[in-house]
């Protein structure tokens, strides 16, 4: 006992943790859609878009300037934070309308990894990443059929969120994509009996894909019911059990669709009220850590898959306000704008209050980051691509970049290659598509040359990227390029464990 107790007050006059050994704290990651880098307010009062409970979870952890999702694009991105490997070591798009799994039966997750160690996990909102719905297609009926007659919608269906490690899950799937109904663990709670979509006007922009709807489906619900269904579950957990809760948004992503009470509360149009809008519900998380008296020994995590819709250059227009800040691109883009993203971490006790760091992360690096805090031994074919952040959310020593190199990409043709300033776009644009002539005049921007081999930027002199040193540096692209290669040609990211 006496040796304890000298521990905790050793451990305490140096500003360390109030944990004991053998504490494992919970997890909350609070996951948003198409959310740019610069849309959380910071507790800058000049925002057009003030997020006052994000600024609070910021002035409580550490924010990451330099954070990224592993693609400009949804499904790509979760399933790289799930697994703490790179999306593109297996596929490049999304999960379509009635798409299967994009996980294998081995894969590692930190669901199935926290599962392992005693945790609760919860997953709510937005899956995206594949079901099997042929489990529940009648007979005769096409792959993918819209029609509500063609599936057996009272039969359990596998390959969800509960086999990849979740204990529980609630959400709609996806909100723009078929079918539009409630989903309770591997059952449908409400079942899609209407062939098309029939909704309230909605209040900013954004259309759904026809299909299978269930008739009291309101795209208004989604986000204030997934959010209360996640504190439901929070409220039931045990404080003599860890746990790991995982509320992916469907906000801010097309459909544009704010409540009421949030309409007019931006500057920003209705996207700005969408966003402000899934700021307090976030505020309706922290504040159910705070009630259960769990939010000392719990890490909460606010990020987002990528950066702003395409939508983002009207708003600039209309209303001055550009969803990635000082960075150029949007979703979809290698352009830093398609993946830099808010990047929030708090733990009390653990992370100084309000710090800032400029270190550059991804979110491949939870997985090992969560290993070394479960106890967990990752193998060497697990979570290839994960860094361990411990050392920079405890401001402790270590060796400075984290990370060799930081590998981003979008498409199969499209890859960026991130080592400390230097950033190289290995194709001739990082714009997925045409870039918008009134954004490019706005900034004093050019579309690179068609012909161009390859763009390299100092993102520390030039973070809009206008400026391609390629030609004036051939040691470095070669250089870049062929780490690039053999990262795509199966060596791990991160370094060897064990």
């Amino acid at each position: 006992m006496k040796r304890l107790f000298i521990f905790v007050l050793t451990n305490l006059l140096a500003g360390g943790s109030l944990l004991l050994p053998g504490d494992k704290p919970n997890v909350v990651i609070l996951y948003a859609d198409d959310m740019g880098v610069a849309d959380v307010s910071y507790g800058n009062a000049e925002a057009k878009i003030q997020t006052p409970n994000l600024d609070r979870l910021a002035s409580e952890g550490m924010t990451f300037t330099d954070g990224h999702s592993s693609s400009g694009i949804c499904t790509p991105s979760r399933f790289a934070l799930l697994t703490g490997q790179h999306h593109w070591r297996r596929f490049h798009g999304i999960v379509g309308a009635f798409g299967g799994s994009v996980f294998e039966d081995d894969d590692f997750t930190i669901a199935k990894m926290f599962q392992g160690k005693g945790y609760n996990t919860g997953a709510f909102g937005k899956w995206h990443l594949g079901w099997d719905f042929d489990a529940i297609r009648k007979k005769g009926r096409k792959k993918g059929d819209p029609d509500p007659e063609a599936y057996d919608w009272t039969k359990p269906f596998p390959d969800g969120p509960l086999d990849q490690g979740f204990d529980y899950y609630w959400g709609d799937g996806t909100i723009n994509f078929p079918p539009y109904c409630w989903i309770e663990n591997d059952r449908f709670v409400t079942i899609p009996t209407l062939p098309v979509i029939k909704s309230e006007p909605l209040a900013g922009a954004g259309s759904f894909r026809p299909g299978p709807m269930a008739e009291s489906w309101n795209p208004y619900d989604i986000l204030p019911t997934i959010t209360d269904k996640t504190v439901e579950w929070l409220e039931k957990q045990s404080e003599s059990k860890p746990f790991f809760a995982y509320l992916a948004f469907n906000s801010p992503h097309y459909p544009i669709v704010p409540n009421e009470d949030f309409h007019g509360k931006s500057k920003a149009g209705y996207y700005g009220d969408f966003v402000i809008e899934t700021d307090a519900q976030v505020g309706k998380v922290l504040d159910a850590l705070d009630k259960a008296g769990v939010a000392e020994n719990t890490i909460v995590i606010f990020t987002a898959d990528n950066g702003a819709e395409t939508a983002a250059f009207d708003r600039l227009q209309e209303f001055d306000q550009w969803s990635s800040g000082e960075f150029r691109g949007v979703k979809r883009d290698t352009y830093e704008g398609g993946h830099r993203v808010p990047f929030i971490v708090r733990w009390p006790s653990q992370i100084e209050p309000g710090a800032v760091s400029d270190e550059v992360v991804s979110q491949v690096d939870f997985a090992a980051t969560f290993a070394e805090l479960a106890g967990y031994d990752l193998s060497v074919d697990e979570a290839i691509d994960s860094y361990n952040l411990l050392p920079v959310l405890r401001d402790e020593d270590y060796e400075k970049p984290l990370r060799t190199a930081t590998v981003q990409n979008t498409g199969p043709n499209n890859y960026a290659i991130r080592q400390g300033d230097w950033v190289l776009i290995d194709a001739a644009s990082g714009a997925s598509r045409k870039e918008d002539a009134s954004y490019l005049k706005y900034f004093g921007l050019a579309p690179f040359e068609k012909g161009t081999k390859g763009l390299l930027f100092n993102l520390k002199e030039d973070p809009r990227q206008s400026k391609n040193l390629f030609t004036e540096n051939p040691e470095k692209v070669e250089a870049m390029r062929a780490l690039l290669r053999s990262y795509i040609d199966g060596q791990r990211c991160a370094p060897f464990r064990g």
